[in-house]
């Protein structure tokens, strides 16, 4: 397996956003149906070339052009309409969530594809259980070491994209009680969650290449952690956010996760030091992020106290100049809505509100 590089960090700023959706049936609830849209139709020219599917036949992923922060939008947008009317045409619905509440693990299917077996016979129960769907944002960063100090700088405010972005309360039918089970669900993976920080590119590039060597990892893109630099694609890509059905919410996530990167790129390049903080007190917060959402509170990077998410949202657009994250704050999170809906309107009312 051909390894990245560090000379194809090559761009700053660039765009690419991924996105994992659910195929569903006319009830809305997730079916079979990737085998159809992948492999047996011609999908749209938009969509040629960047339309996959993940573990379970229910999961399908798309890829947006490389593309600017200004034009990011109207691509996304353009991306989904056309997985919609697709799909559509052959008798499915798309749904966006970061786990969908009508999917049973054990009834569904997996993909036949080899690189997906070999996982299921390596990593076993963990991975017939994951029936995840999250939202991937990958931005151009223009130096190998300087996307390596990115990643490791940018895991503070992970768990607060993923407490703004929870959405999905519910899994295998049942409430979990989190906001966010999709991301404990994934962590029984390896290979996931929180990375620890890297010193250098070359550091990265010798754990890649460790890992693929010894068979820990049949190649790169099976480092699923919660960020990571791209060495194939030149970018940091930040992988926490539960997948959405709003787009307005994906785009207020690419637009954080692009300000923060090129913020960070700059304080890279002033020279500044950057925040070290142990890896144990990140989990902390990733934890309260999937369990409270929008009422998570986090640990300071400076380890002197807490701080709310209502706090860190209001500094960061300040700091940033962005706006998308204040209005997805204040209003219902995701987990939120899905509760209230099950509970005053019912499980199909719920699952035609996750619907594109």
């Amino acid at each position: 397996m051909e390894l990245g590089s560090a000379e194809n960090f090559t761009e700053m700023g660039s765009l690419g956003v991924e996105e994992e959706f659910y195929v569903v049936d006319d009830r809305g609830v997730p079916t079979a149906g990737t085998d159809e849209l992948v492999y047996e139709h011609d999908p749209p020219e938009l969509l040629d070339g960047r339309l996959d599917h993940e573990l379970f036949k229910c999961v399908i992923e798309t890829q947006t052009p490389k593309t600017t922060i200004d034009a990011a939008g109207e691509q996304v947008r353009a991306v989904r309409d056309a997985l919609v009317d697709y799909a559509g045409d052959h008798g499915f619905g798309i749904a966006g969530a970061g786990l969908h509440p009508g999917a049973k693990w054990r009834e569904l299917e997996h993909a036949d594809k080899p690189r997906y077996r070999a996982q299921l016979d390596r990593i076993q129960y963990p991975q017939h259980r994951n029936t995840t769907a999250g939202l991937h944002v990958h931005v151009g960063v223009d130096d190998a070491d300087a996307a390596v100090w990115v990643s490791n700088q940018i895991r503070w405010y992970l768990p607060v994209m993923l407490a703004l972005s929870a959405n999905s309360p519910y899994w295998n039918g049942y409430d979990t009680g989190l906001e966010s089970a999709r991301a404990k669900i994934f962590e029984a993976l390896p290979n996931t969650g929180m990375p620890t920080a890297f010193d250098s590119y070359e550091a990265f590039a010798r754990f890649e290449e460790t890992m693929v060597e010894t068979g820990s990892i049949n190649d790169r893109g099976e480092l699923w952690y919660d960020v990571r630099p791209h060495s194939g694609h030149g970018t940091v890509e930040v992988r926490v956010p539960d997948g959405q059905a709003d787009p307005e919410r994906v785009m207020a996530f690419v637009e954080y996760t692009h300000a923060l990167v090129v913020d960070l790129a700059e304080r890279y390049r002033d020279g500044e030091s950057g925040d070290s903080m142990r890896r144990e007190l990140l989990d902390e917060n990733k934890w309260r992020a999937m369990r409270h959402g929008h009422d998570a509170s986090f640990i300071r990077r400076d380890c002197d106290g807490e701080v709310s998410l209502g706090e860190v949202v209001d500094r960061e657009c300040d700091r940033l100049g962005v706006s998308g994250i204040r209005d997805v704050y204040e209003s219902d999170s995701g987990a939120t809505r899905q509760r209230r809906l099950r509970e005053e309107e019912g499980f199909a009312a719920l699952c035609r509100s996750l619907l594109l």
